[in-house]
């Protein structure tokens, strides 16, 4: 295996224009990442074909792994089903993930392509929840010791994939909580819900013994630009 190889996904729906649509959602945070869709029948219908799983992992499968999202419970004993068809040599690296399969795919897609390694990929999947359930704001902010910067973006494209991942794992490195527009900044899918595109305004804000240290780290890497034009 490559040391470049990425792990790849495989998006399971009952409905083609289901599957071909959550890659095309993912191709626009990880374009470098195998996505491949196994959406309805062999014949185009509505249900699960595990011939189509089955060409999904070949096709996603680049030697680091493949990670598989479906969208219903039949989906996936289908998918299971397609794993017994499989070399034990390629089974014993392909997961069958039981996460949300739009936030998981997102959060799977970006991890992989990221080059994080096939549990890395798994863990992510497994921790999308929907933004609205997430953990509530403000309490970081909250007491006399906050500290609060004010930036605005300055790259073409913000927050997308790649500076969100950096930003992400960048914030995951302090013990100190830190949010971004009240949003949790370790939770990548929690940053990418908040579309903070070129010209936006982020508010970073964090309280304790690392926090200063913490905002001033992460409102550096925004005004940076991360590299980009």
């Amino acid at each position: 295996m490559a040391d470049s190889a990425l792990v790849g996904l495989v998006f399971v729906s009952h409905s083609v224009k289901i599957a071909d649509g959550l890659v095309d959602l993912a191709r626009q945070m990880a374009p470098r990442t195998v996505l491949a869709a196994a959406g309805g029948t062999d014949d185009g219908g509505i249900g699960t074909s595990f011939t189509l799983v089955l060409a999904g992992i070949e096709r996603a499968d680049a030697g680091a792994g493949v990670v598989v999202l479906c969208d219903l419970g039949s989906a996936i004993l289908t998918a299971e089903t397609a794993l017994d068809f499989l070399d034990e040599s390629v089974r014993e690296r392909v997961r069958v993930v039981d996460a949300p399969i739009v936030e998981g795919g997102v959060a799977a897609a970006v991890a992989a392509e990221i080059g994080g390694k096939l549990d890395d990929v798994v863990r992510a999947a497994r921790s999308a929840v929907p933004v609205a359930a997430a953990a509530p704001a403000g309490d970081a902010s909250a007491g006399p010791e906050t500290v609060t910067r004010t930036v605005t973006l300055v790259n073409k494209d913000g927050l997308h994939a790649r500076p969100a991942a950096d930003f992400v794992k960048l914030a995951s490195t302090f013990d100190a909580k830190v949010t971004v527009n009240g949003k949790d900044a370790a939770s990548l899918l929690a940053i990418m819900s908040l579309g903070l595109i070129r010209g936006k305004t982020a508010v970073i804000s964090s309280s304790g013994a690392n926090g200063a240290e913490a905002v001033e780290a992460l409102a550096n890497l925004l005004e940076s630009g991360f590299g980009e034009e």
